[in-house]
């Protein structure tokens, strides 16, 4: 298959690197000021090996069957100015974090072209062109939408060590990943600690679980079919180094995805009137850290 990854960070460049070696063609599309200097290689450091795939680079995205979209919800717009004709992909598969996302990019791509899709993993991006995959873990999740053009190349990623899924149900797909990626991000970001630092400490293991609890309780009243205490017993399994790409944005002093990851949270409990204290209060001093508001 044909596929073309606009967001080469940690998860577009794990997954342009990964479907190369599988023996796809794949195309990276870049700024067209650094489309010269690009490495016609992918490295990637993995839990599933180290290796390098060949690439094609483009500044516009190419014909092609499958198109990654990779960037931060907060660069979504601007990066769009790469696809200058939708109907050249085949599939549109978003993995950005939030939910959000999905109704203006069917509203500007086609909704029969755009597959809903989330990923979990832990995977950086250290220099062009060399991606370190950090999380023993990579879960793809997938609209059951997708399962024709998509199911072998699907299978094919499970066979290299990803974890995925065809999920039947939008909102348990999207939702699912936000009961759990929201309260890791927002708590390792608010007391700048690890997953093992947050676990290991009474009072931020507390702060991490209610905002689980609260988290599915919105997503339960949208619809979306998911379980808290069985999130919950998988955070406490994490590996205990893992750091959220919240957490680095604000470490490196770059704008975080606090609307994309917290806002569905707190505009659907507002929506529903579902208390969500916790989930505000964390919010609130992210805020604080990333220097969005005022310290009091």
């Amino acid at each position: 298959m044909r596929h073309a990854i606009l967001g080469v960070g940690g998860v577009g460049g794990l997954m342009g690197a990964c479907l190369a070696r599988l023996g796809h063609t794949v195309t990276l599309v870049v700024r067209a000021e650094a489309l010269a200097k690009y490495p016609e290689q992918l490295e990637l450091e993995s839990a599933f090996g180290n290796f390098r795939g060949a690439v094609a680079r483009s500044a516009d995205v190419p014909p092609c069957d499958a198109l990654w979209l990779a960037v931060k919800a907060t660069q979504l717009e601007s990066a769009l100015g790469a696809v200058k004709r939708p109907e050249a992909a085949g599939a549109i598969v978003p993995l950005l974090n939030g939910i959000d996302h999905l109704a203006p990019l069917r509203a500007r791509c086609g909704a029969e072209r755009v597959i809903a899709a989330t990923i979990a993993v832990e995977s950086e991006r250290v220099a062009a062109g060399h991606i370190v995959h950090r999380s023993p873990f990579a879960r793809l999740s997938v609209s059951s939408k997708g399962r024709d053009l998509l199911g072998g190349t699907v299978e094919q990623l499970q066979q290299i060590g990803f974890e995925c899924r065809f999920v039947d149900d939008e909102a348990t797909l999207m939702w699912s990943k936000i009961v759990f990626l929201a309260p890791i991000a927002l708590t390792s970001t608010a007391g700048d600690l690890t997953t093992g630092g947050i676990v290991g400490d009474p009072q931020w293991r507390e702060r991490l679980e209610s905002c689980v609890r609260e988290v599915a309780a919105v997503a339960a009243a949208e619809g979306a079919k998911v379980d808290a205490e069985a999130v919950i017993a998988g955070m406490r399994k994490m590996p205990g180094n893992m750091r959220s790409s919240m957490q680095k944005d604000v470490a490196a002093g770059k704008a975080p995805e606090l609307d994309a990851i917290a806002g569905p949270i707190v505009r659907g409990a507002r929506r529903h009137g579902i208390v969500v204290p916790v989930t505000e209060k964390l919010v609130a001093t992210v805020e604080r850290r990333a220097g969005l508001v005022e310290s009091a």
